[in-house]
């Protein structure tokens, strides 16, 4: 456990705020997309099928090994953790109206041809009923008899989430090192995000709708194409600093998406 990463204030903090209740940081910028879908456009001509939604999660895995630690941490027992490794859960629609997640591990370590293969892979096992053990665990609790749901839930997250424990598959860091979703796909210009109570993340990712508007380039008018990002930051353990280190990071990697091939 890194001393730098629990100072006083952290301390403080991961004591006097609630998840999620009252420690989240909400925040949003507008990127300038107009090169990145011109590449994603070309990439998918040559055979890769790349989304938006590979480019940033590739996108942030890099931001955080780079320049964001802290984005890559959780709460147990009173102090900031670093998590073993670096994992994205991401956002995906199963069927119609119906939203799965796909769990994937050692994010900073893939390129836009294995997570691609990854996620089409995930998402086809679902479709079949061949699902990942949060959803099927998820499953589970859902068919626990209310009120007795409501307890199980609540035993469930005062002893993972609040104490740190593990009991087999369920674990603090069942959701990773953060979460991305994109809305505008399903038609949402904008979102902002719950920290969702029992997944022990720093942030999660909302990514909304594509749109063109005129923009001031070089003093000149022009029409590009934009998206809206969104942040939920869990105040415990970043800052809003962290947010604005983080959306600087995505307007590079947009200006070079190359990298992640």
């Amino acid at each position: 456990m890194s001393t730098s990463l629990n100072n006083a204030w952290r301390k403080t903090a991961s004591t006097l705020y609630k998840k999620p209740d009252d420690s989240k940081i909400l925040g949003s910028v507008e990127v300038d997309i107009t090169e990145l879908q011109e590449y994603i456009a070309q990439k998918r001509k040559e055979g890769l099928k790349i989304t938006l939604t590979h480019f940033f999660t590739l996108a942030t895995a890099r931001a955080i090994k780079e320049k964001l630690p802290e984005l890559n941490t959780y709460i147990r027992r009173g102090n900031v953790r670093t998590h073993d490794k670096l994992t994205a859960t991401v956002s995906v629609l199963l069927r119609a109206n119906e939203m799965g997640s796909v769990k994937v591990e050692d994010i900073d370590q893939m390129n836009y041809a294995t997570l691609v293969e990854f996620l089409q892979n995930k998402i086809v096992e679902a479709r079949k009923g061949t699902e990942n053990n949060t959803m099927q665990m998820k499953d589970r609790l859902a068919a626990i008899p209310w009120p007795f749901r409501n307890l199980a839930y609540w035993f469930i997250r005062k002893m993972i989430i609040d104490w740190g424990m593990s009991f087999g598959e369920l674990s603090a860091n069942n959701f990773g090192s953060y979460i991305v979703s994109n809305i505008g796909t399903l038609g949402l210009d904008n979102g902002y995000p719950a920290l969702f109570p029992a997944a022990n993340i720093s942030f999660v990712l909302i990514m909304g709708g594509v749109k063109k508007k005129p923009l001031v380039i070089n003093d000149e008018v022009k029409i590009r194409t934009v998206i809206t990002l969104a942040a939920a930051l869990d105040h415990r353990v970043v800052d809003a600093s962290h947010a604005g280190i983080l959306f600087k990071q995505y307007k590079r990697f947009v200006s070079q998406p190359e990298i992640f091939e």
